[in-house]
């Protein structure tokens, strides 16, 4: 995570895993005070409109992503836990164990400097995707029947790996020697044989295959 956090360019990180009631069960964090985690826990997280978006969505967001230009500074969250840390800017991204949201990664940048890009935004949900997978092989272990992994094909289930690996699809397909698309209309398959939306369901779905 301290290498992560210089490719961000983040001051200010912080792992957070939750319990069922997607309630703070633990949290591991550099640059955040414990002040303002409690004052997030109390007045901030109903008002997060980024965290709304990552449990709607379980795909990573930015302020600027999900608030009108210009807004970010006069929102709820900004004045009442943000403002008095510095937080000028945050990005957050889910963690997903069997399709459910477990935790988030969470980056703030301090002082004046720019916003969080859709690249950057891309890259965390790479990284979401490989921590997700990661955290599945530390949790006990629940065994995938053998129907699940023989809904896929052998092609499929290397390119889920790939997938959990962190891998984009432009590299998967030269990983494999196969067009971009062909990667993509894979993932699509792969998402409707496990009922599945997201790359990162897909993975802790199949934690015990891939």
């Amino acid at each position: 995570m301290d290498n992560i956090s210089e490719y961000f360019g983040v001051q200010r990180w912080g792992i957070y895993l939750l319990d069922t009631n997607n309630n703070l069960a633990s949290v591991e964090a550099k640059g955040v005070s414990d002040t303002f985690i409690e004052q997030y826990q109390r007045f901030g997280k109903a008002v997060d409109p980024v965290l709304k978006y990552v449990l709607e969505n379980h795909a990573p967001a930015h302020e600027e992503l999900v608030l009108p230009e210009g807004t970010w500074k006069q929102s709820e969250l900004y004045q009442r836990c943000c403002s008095t840390h510095d937080h000028e800017h945050i990005m957050t991204g889910p963690l997903v164990g069997q399709g459910q949201l477990i935790g988030t990664i969470n980056f703030a940048r301090i002082g004046h400097i720019p916003a969080f890009n859709h690249l950057e935004l891309a890259s965390l949900g790479a990284v979401c995707t490989h921590f997700s997978a990661r955290l599945a092989e530390l949790r006990k272990p629940h065994s995938v029947s053998g129907q699940i992994s023989n809904r896929l094909t052998s092609r499929e289930i290397q390119i889920a790996n790939l997938v959990a690996k962190g891998l984009t699809n432009a590299e998967i397909g030269a990983e494999l020697w196969i067009t971009h698309n062909s990667v993509k209309q894979a993932l699509k398959r792969i998402f409707r044989k496990l009922e599945v939306s997201a790359r990162t369901e897909m993975v802790a779905k199949l934690r015990d295959i891939i």
